[in-house]
C-alpha cells in the first residue's frame, strides 16, 4: 500500500512511440506563501502565483499585472492523522489572459522513508468551474485527477541552515464522468511536470526554493495532408515547456513560539 500511488504514476505514463515532440519558449514561474503551523501538527496555506513567458512580451507589447499573464492565490488546510498520512483541501482562484477560474481540491499524502529519503506520494482531485471563460467550447466544468510522486533529503549546513534537494514527477488526467463532445479524442495522460530543486531553509521562518520543470501537454492533433493526398501531420503531439521557478515561503506559528513540526516542501 505504501507505494501504491506511485505504481499507478508508473503505469500511466505516456507512450512515446510515434509522437511529434514540439518545444516552446521557457517560462518563468513564482510563488509567495504565508504558512500557519498549528501546534496539533496541522496548517493553514494561503499562497499567490504567477507565471511568465519572456518570449511572448519580446513580441507584442502587452505588458500585464506585475508582467504574469497567469495569476493565482489559493489557501489550503492539511491535517496529518501520524508521521505518514495526511490529507487536505485546497481552494484556488486562477486568472489566465482574460479568463477565470475557481478550483477546489481534495487530496491525500503519503510519506515514509527510504533508506536516507524520504518518500512522497500525493493523490488529489479538483474541479475546474470557469468563472470567464474566452472559449465557449471549453466552458464548463471539468475534473481532474492528479498523482506526485517525489524523493527529497534534509541536510542540516549548520547555523540553523538546511538545504532539502528533491526530485518530483506528476501526472494529470481528466475524468469524464460522462462523454463530453467538445473532447472527443484524448491521451490518457493530459499534462507531466518533471521537477528538480533544491530547497533553502534559512532558519525556522523562511524557506526559499529554486526549481527547474519539464511540463508537457499530450494531445491528438488534426490529421493534416499535402497537396497529393498524403498524411505529413497530425496523430499524437507532446507540446513541452521548460520552466524556471522560485518559490517564497514565510512560516508563522500558533503562539508564535517556533516548534518541532512536520514541514512540507514549498512544491504542496
Amino acid at each position: 500500500m505504501e507505494y501504491f500511488f506511485f505504481a499507478l504514476i508508473l503505469l500511466a505514463l505516456p507512450a512515446a512511440a510515434q509522437t511529434r515532440r514540439v518545444v516552446f519558449d521557457y517560462q518563468l514561474w513564482a510563488e509567495a506563501q504565508a504558512e500557519l503551523a498549528l501546534k496539533n501538527g496541522d496548517y493553514l496555506l494561503l499562497s499567490l502565483h504567477g507565471e511568465n513567458t519572456p518570449a511572448f512580451y519580446s513580441s507584442v507589447n502587452n505588458r500585464r499585472l506585475l508582467g504574469f499573464d497567469t495569476r493565482g492565490a489559493a489557501l489550503a488546510y492539511e491535517h496529518f492523522w501520524n508521521d505518514h498520512w495526511s490529507a487536505g483541501a485546497t481552494a484556488q482562484y486562477t486568472s489566465v489572459l482574460g479568463a477565470a477560474y475557481v478550483l477546489p481540491e481534495v487530496l491525500l499524502r503519503h510519506r515514509s522513508p527510504v533508506g536516507p529519503l524520504t518518500f512522497g506520494q500525493r493523490l488529489g482531485f479538483y474541479r475546474t468551474f470557469p468563472v470567464r471563460d474566452l472559449n465557449a467550447a471549453v466552458g464548463q466544468v471539468q475534473n481532474w485527477l492528479t498523482l506526485r510522486a517525489d524523493l527529497e533529503k534534509l541536510l542540516p549546513v549548520g547555523g540553523g541552515v538546511a538545504l532539502r534537494p528533491r526530485l518530483s514527477y506528476e501526472a494529470v488526467t481528466r475524468v469524464q464522468f460522462q462523454k463530453n463532445p467538445a473532447f472527443i479524442e484524448e491521451r490518457t495522460i493530459n499534462y507531466t511536470s518533471l521537477r528538480a530543486e533544491v530547497g533553502c531553509r534559512l532558519n525556522d521562518y523562511v524557506d526559499v526554493t529554486p526549481w527547474f520543470a519539464y511540463t508537457t501537454q499530450y494531445f491528438f492533433a488534426l490529421g493534416q495532408f499535402n497537396g497529393i493526398g498524403q498524411p505529413v501531420g497530425g496523430g499524437r503531439l507532446n507540446l513541452v515547456t521548460p520552466v524556471l521557478g522560485l518559490d517564497a515561503r514565510l512560516t508563522l506559528f500558533q503562539g508564535r513560539a517556533a516548534f518541532e513540526r512536520r514541514q512540507l516542501p514549498t512544491q504542496h
